[in-house]
């Protein structure tokens, strides 16, 4: 049934946005046509036409998404060593010397160095890996730990730890996500489907590279598993202004309207785990240490007046308050519409500013239980909210939640447990007064976020996810392990039945 257009969807229980308008909490069936929603009544009273779905009393929500995904890097994460449970830089060098060559190569993914005992170096790895080029690459993607090989390869001067950080690292990763087409083109459709196969129906795509290339070859090739809104890098903005592309664009050449245009992405500054975040405070032991901007304000300024003049919306990722500070002031300046990616660390004064702005708050809910640890150890000196998702939801901010795969597996229903449990594997909830309610969750999921989502109701489009469990009184293990039955986009099956 996988790509047939559905007119009937019977008996389901409404549990996302649009709940609200119905007049009873029992079984309702929908008419779908033109993929939109046609007609919403009490099971029995529609008549059905067409394919019939039979929700046979499961929940139905507004299709999900994830807005902010590395694609491509998430797609070939599958054939990597992954290195998340690893608890010291002795053990990732043991590891990787054993790890299946990739291409002549060896490459692992994952691995939080914050709170190591031992440190990374080029001569701990080269005693494990040799002579095959062997690349280790951070959780957060800010940084890349190499053996002397994998430097001669590479053609950079090796450095005492064998660690990139930064631009230098996303080059790296860059490289080693440059494989041939059909290679990349079926990693991504593995991707998607199994993306579908957890309810999701779109997601914006912050690989960093010139995608309108790639999504402009898979668009053409029918690709339908999902919508995507796909972003450029400021390398690449003068060619995006030549070439037109404006935010909610249909890509070109596509055979369908699901792949669009989407922002202007840039780093303003680095992350928590490589000690880069832009902070107001220095980092313990360090002094002189404060993080790094990697944009400096006025560049950052000019920038963003450049993508709203030409019709380009803007996603600029701040971690450290500082960063935070200076990516809403650029907002404030140039009247661009977009989002700040990330915002893990956010002064107090600032936080009431993204509704102000009408910026909106993409934010990654694992990202707080993946770091709870380095934040308390790291970020203890620091005066700011460290995730913040409750306070920026009671100002008023619009959030968005994603994954930022491959930093954290590309599951909505994670995404939305940690965020209104602030729990995982048992521990204590971590800075509980930061949890947000379910429903808010669930529209922080939807292609409009929390302030507005899709919603189900009558002439609204047809993407739809049909789940097992009611997600509104679904415990954190229940809602990690969703049930995920049928994934519809624009009424047409993308998954189940």
């Amino acid at each position: 049934m996988i790509g047939e257009s559905v007119g009937f969807v019977r008996g389901v229980r409404v549990a996302g946005p649009g709940r609200e308008l119905l007049p009873t909490d029992e079984p309702v069936d929908l008419v779908l046509a033109d993929g939109v929603i046609a007609d919403i009544a009490p099971t029995g009273n529609l008549r059905p036409a067409g394919v019939v779905v039979e929700g046979e009393g499961g929940w139905l929500l507004p299709g999900l998404w994830d807005h902010h995904v590395h694609v491509l890097q998430w797609a070939l994460a599958a054939d990597r060593v992954p290195l998340g449970e690893i608890s010291s830089a002795h053990e990732a060098a043991a590891i990787m010397a054993l790890a299946p060559l990739s291409d002549g190569r060896r490459i692992g993914s994952g691995f939080r160095d914050g709170l190591w005992a031992d440190a990374p170096r080029l001569d701990l790895l080269d005693a494990a890996t040799g002579d095959v080029p062997t690349y280790l690459i951070n959780a957060d993607v800010h940084s890349v730990w190499m053996n002397s090989a994998a430097f001669r390869r590479e053609r950079f001067a090796p450095v005492a730890s064998g660690m990139l950080v930064e631009e230098d690292a996303f080059e790296i990763s860059r490289r080693l996500n440059a494989v041939e087409a059909d290679v990349a083109d079926g990693a991504v459709e593995r991707m998607a489907r199994a993306a579908a196969a957890r309810g999701l129906v779109g997601l914006v795509d912050l690989d960093m590279t010139w995608n309108d290339e790639p999504w402009q070859r898979r668009a053409a090739r029918g690709f339908d598993a999902l919508r995507v809104s796909y972003g450029t890098y400021p390398q690449h903005l003068d060619r995006a202004i030549a070439e037109g592309l404006r935010t909610g664009d249909r890509v070109r050449g596509g055979r369908n309207d699901l792949v669009r245009v989407g922002p202007l992405k840039a780093i303003t500054d680095g992350s928590l785990g490589t000690r880069t975040a832009a902070c107001a405070h220095p980092y313990p032991g360090d002094p002189a240490n404060r993080g790094l901007l990697t944009v400096a304000p006025d560049d950052l300024v000019e920038m963003m007046t450049r993508a709203t003049a030409a019709g380009l919306a803007c996603a600029i990722h701040a971690i450290g308050d500082v960063a935070n500070s200076h990516a809403l002031d650029a907002y404030a300046v140039t009247g661009a519409v977009g989002t700040i990616e990330h915002a893990q660390l956010v002064a107090h004064a600032d936080i009431p500013r993204f509704a102000r702005l009408g910026v909106a708050a993409s934010v990654q809910p694992e990202h707080a239980l993946d770091d709870r640890d380095m934040t308390d150890a790291i970020w203890a000196g620091q005066s700011a909210q460290p995730y913040p998702l409750r306070a920026l939801a009671d100002s008023g901010a619009n959030l968005r939640f994603g994954s930022d795969a491959p930093v954290a597996p590309l599951d909505p229903w994670a995404a939305m447990a940690s965020a209104v449990f602030r729990t995982r594997d048992g521990r204590e909830p971590w800075q509980a007064h930061q949890r947000v309610e379910i429903g808010t969750a669930i529209a922080a999921s939807t292609a409009g976020g929390s302030t507005t989502p899709a919603e189900i109701a009558p002439g609204a489009v047809a993407d739809l996810v049909i789940v097992g469990v009611d997600p509104l009184t679904a415990d954190e293990r229940a809602l990690r392990s969703m049930p995920v039955r049928t994934t519809l986009v624009a009424g047409r099956v993308t998954h189940g039945v």
